[in-house]
C-alpha cells in the first residue's frame, strides 16, 4: 500500500444505537490490519469492495491482499471518480456488478474510498437485496469525519443533491490516517471544514483548539499525526453523540447540516464537479450562516468575522464563485436551489444558524429579503 505501515493502537469511538451499534477505529496502518478488525461483523469470509479510479490504484490490490491473507474473498467494482458518479445510472451499473458477482445476502460491502464512494456504496448495500450489511473504509478527511459515520446513503438527482437514498447503518468504520498522506492539499482543507463544522454548531472549545493548531494539522511538511488524530476522534464523537440522539434526523441531527443549505445550492449551481468540491462549498456556507445569523441580530458580528478569518487563514474559500456553468451566479438562482432542499418542511427551508461560535440552533423563520442580502452581498465581495 502506497500508505505508511505505521502502526499504533487504534482510537475506538463507539455509535451507540442498540442493534444497529458499531464502532470507529481511528488510527495509523489500519488497513494492514483490515481483516482483523473486519473478521468479527463478517457472516462469510466473502467481500465486494466498491473503490474510485483515483482510490483503485494506491490501495485496491494490496487491501485485496490483506483480506485474502486472512481467507477472505474480494471482488470488487471501480466507479469514475467524482461527484458525478453518485447518480442512478452509476448505481445501476454497480448493482449489475453485484449481482454479476453472485452476492449474496451475507457478502459484506465494502466502501473503500471518499463520501462519494461511501454515499453509493452504501446505498447500493440497503437495496441490494433487499439490504445487505456494509462496512465503511474512509479514504479522505471529509469521509473520515462525517460521511462515513450515521448511516446516510444516497445519490444526486437534477432537482439536487443527496435527494434519493436512504438511512443504512455500517456495520464499521477503519478510519486508516495514513491513507490521508496521499490526499491533495485542495481534498485535505475540503474535509477540514467538515471538522471546523463540529466546533462551530456545539463546540466551542474544540473551535479555540483548531484556530490554534489547524496549521500545523494541516501543513504537508510538519504534519502531526496526534493532531490529526485528535481532530478526527473528536469529531466523530459529537457525530456519533448526535446520531445516537437522532438516527433519521427528526430533529437535532439537522444541526449537522450547519452551512450545507447554503453549500448544496452552490454545488448544485456550479454543477457537482471540481469546480467546487463540497466542502469548499460547506465553507462558503457556514460563513453565510453565520452572517444571515449576524443580520438577523441573533449572532455577534465578530463572531461571524471570527468564522470567516479563521477557514480562510488555513485556505478555504468564504466567498460564492461569481460565475458557474450558466454565466453570473445570482442570489435568486441559489434561492431557488435551496427551495429544493430536503429540510423543506411546509414550503419553508430550515436553516442552521448561529447564536455563538459552538451554539447552533434551527430555523425556519428566515425573511427572504435578508436571506437575499446576504447572498447579494457575499456575491458582490
Amino acid at each position: 500500500m502506497t500508505a505508511s505501515s505505521t502502526q499504533s493502537p487504534a482510537t475506538v469511538v463507539a455509535v451507540p444505537l442498540g442493534a444497529r451499534s458499531y464502532d470507529i477505529h481511528v488510527g495509523r496502518g489500519l488497513l494492514t490490519r483490515a481483516a482483523a478488525l473486519m473478521t468479527p461483523v463478517l457472516s462469510q469470509k466473502r467481500v465486494f469492495i466498491v473503490t474510485d479510479s483515483n482510490v483503485a490504484p494506491l490501495y485496491l490490490e494490496a487491501f485485496s491482499q490483506t483480506l485474502a491473507k486472512a481467507g477472505i474473498r474480494a471482488d470488487h467494482a471501480i466507479v469514475p471518480a467524482g461527484e458525478a458518479s453518485k447518480d442512478f445510472p452509476h448505481l445501476q451499473h454497480l448493482l449489475d456488478s453485484m449481482l454479476a458477482a453472485k452476492c449474496e445476502r451475507g457478502t459484506m460491502i465494502v466502501a473503500l474510498g471518499g463520501g462519494v464512494i461511501g454515499d453509493l456504496a452504501g446505498f447500493a448495500a440497503s437495496v441490494l437485496l433487499r439490504g445487505v450489511d456494509f462496512i465503511q473504509v474512509p479514504t479522505t478527511l471529509l469521509s473520515q469525519v462525517d460521511s462515513s459515520v450515521g448511516g446516510k446513503t444516497g445519490i444526486n438527482t437534477g432537482a439536487g443533491k443527496n435527494l434519493v437514498g436512504t438511512f443504512h447503518q455500517p456495520r464499521l468504520v477503519i478510519a486508516d490516517t495514513d491513507v490521508l498522506a496521499s490526499l491533495p492539499r485542495r481534498e485535505l482543507l475540503a474535509g477540514y471544514a467538515e471538522v471546523a463544522k463540529y466546533g462551530l454548531l456545539g463546540d466551542a472549545k474544540f473551535w479555540a483548539w483548531l484556530e490554534d493548531n489547524a496549521a500545523a494539522m494541516l501543513s504537508t511538511d510538519t504534519r502531526s499525526h496526534d493532531l490529526l488524530r485528535r481532530a478526527i476522534v473528536t469529531s466523530c464523537e459529537a457525530k456519533a453523540r448526535i446520531v445516537a440522539a437522532d438516527e433519521k434526523e427528526g430533529g437535532v441531527r439537522a444541526l449537522l447540516n450547519l452551512g450545507h443549505t447554503f453549500g448544496h445550492a452552490l454545488e448544485a449551481e456550479m454543477g457537482y464537479g471540481d469546480r467546487l468540491l463540497h466542502g469548499e462549498a460547506v465553507s462558503i456556507g457556514m460563513t453565510l450562516a453565520f452572517e444571515l445569523s449576524a443580520r438577523l441580530g441573533h449572532c455577534p458580528a465578530p463572531d461571524a468575522s471570527r468564522v470567516a478569518a479563521h477557514l480562510a487563514a488555513v485556505g478555504l474559500p468564504t466567498r460564492p464563485p461569481r460565475n458557474g456553468p450558466r454565466g453570473a451566479v445570482t442570489a435568486a438562482m441559489l434561492m431557488a436551489h435551496m427551495s429544493q432542499d430536503k429540510k423543506m418542511k411546509d414550503g419553508a427551508v430550515t436553516f442552521v444558524l448561529a447564536r455563538r461560535i459552538g451554539d447552533a440552533f434551527l430555523s425556519r423563520d428566515v425573511p427572504a429579503p435578508t436571506l437575499e442580502a446576504t447572498l447579494t452581498a457575499a456575491l458582490a465581495g
